[in-house]
């Protein structure tokens, strides 16, 4: 089993479209990055803790290696998109590829350069090493799945898509 942090906007769709992916299996949302230790909610969202609300995802290599997670995952972002994702915006949204094993590191920076040979430019996407992860409190958790109709910036069939092939 492996470990990455991804930051894509807000953790709740990023969440529940993550928690999808065959191979995924477990799933948590946080604050990773920021000045300040253990940051509430009401900090991270007016922005004063500079933390990224990002997903912690456990996976299995096997069925998803690190380059197709990340492959996964750059469909539910802007790249070029500073401190900007979906209707949300400020430090707290931007996106960020986390790791804790200086060995995925290579791979990591292949697969960001690959991406940014496609999209034809560099990304805002940060790839540093995971400083700290806080835990959000338990009502972020699963949020989608408690809240149904709550808001995600990623298109409901994109997660339906996913959520269809991890079920085959």
């Amino acid at each position: 089993m492996k470990t990455i942090y991804l930051a894509a906007g807000c953790f709740w769709g990023a969440q529940h479209f993550l928690r999808q992916l065959p191979g995924v299996s477990a799933t948590r949302v946080g604050y990773a990055n920021g000045r300040t230790e253990h940051p509430s909610y009401e900090q991270v969202k007016h922005g004063h803790s500079g933390h990224a609300e990002t997903v912690e995802v456990v996976y299995d290599e096997t069925p998803l290696p690190t380059a197709e997670l990340l492959d996964c995952y750059f469909l539910t972002i802007d790249p070029t998109s500073v401190n900007r994702q979906g209707e949300d915006e400020g430090v707290q949204y931007r996106t960020g590829i986390y790791y804790t094993d200086e060995s995925m590191l290579p791979l990591l920076r292949a697969e960001l350069d690959k991406l940014e040979f496609r999209i034809g430019q560099k990304s805002a996407i940060e790839l540093k090493p995971l400083e700290h992860f806080f835990p959000a409190e338990d009502y972020h958790q699963d949020y989608l799945i408690k809240n149904p109709n709550g808001y995600c910036h990623i298109p409901r069939d994109l997660i339906d898509k996913v959520r269809n092939l991890k079920q085959k």
